[in-house]
């Protein structure tokens, strides 16, 4: 796949730019009415929901602003917060904050990317992303997703693989 440059980049794109990492941008207009980003983004894209993933911070500390991890899942699932613990090695996880997720990342919510944060984190990618040649990520921007190969997302965040997700 080859690398296509868009006019506005991100955080995101400078970070897979600066890896040496393949990928496509996908822009479409994002719409404040949407229930769901996720979901509006696979919509948008014309990709079913099981190949567009979803970057949520979860947090493994005492509180949901403390320790906070990168969980990455189709945006059709629901996350399994037991299971990213376990892979995680931490007994509990809670979803973090909305506004330490927004701080720590440096992105708005519904524009999350797990590339080129602010300040890296752990980081657990569902496993059921390794079973398609390429998936669409959050580009660091509403509106705005990045499609490259799994095992790139994986290599670029330090990833773990596991089964982290419910339908």
């Amino acid at each position: 796949m080859g690398k296509k440059k868009h006019a506005a980049s991100t955080p995101a794109t400078a970070a897979l730019d600066a890896a040496g990492i393949s990928y496509v941008t996908h822009s479409y207009t994002h719409s404040d009415s949407a229930d769901s980003y996720g979901a509006e983004a696979a919509q948008q894209l014309g990709v079913a929901g099981d190949r567009v993933f979803k970057t949520l911070m979860v947090s493994t500390g005492p509180t949901a602003t403390q320790d906070l991890a990168i969980a990455v899942v189709p945006v059709n699932s629901m996350l399994d917060l037991k299971a990213v613990g376990s892979a995680l090695g931490s007994k509990k996880v809670q979803m973090a904050d909305k506004s330490a997720a927004a701080r720590r990342s440096g992105y708005v919510l519904g524009g999350i990317s797990p590339f080129g944060q602010r300040q890296s984190s752990r980081t657990v990618i569902d496993r059921s992303a390794r079973a398609f040649e390429t998936i669409f990520i959050s580009g660091g921007r509403r509106g705005f997703s990045l499609e490259l190969a799994p095992e790139d997302a994986a290599t670029v965040t330090d990833a773990v693989w596991a089964a982290i997700c419910t339908t």
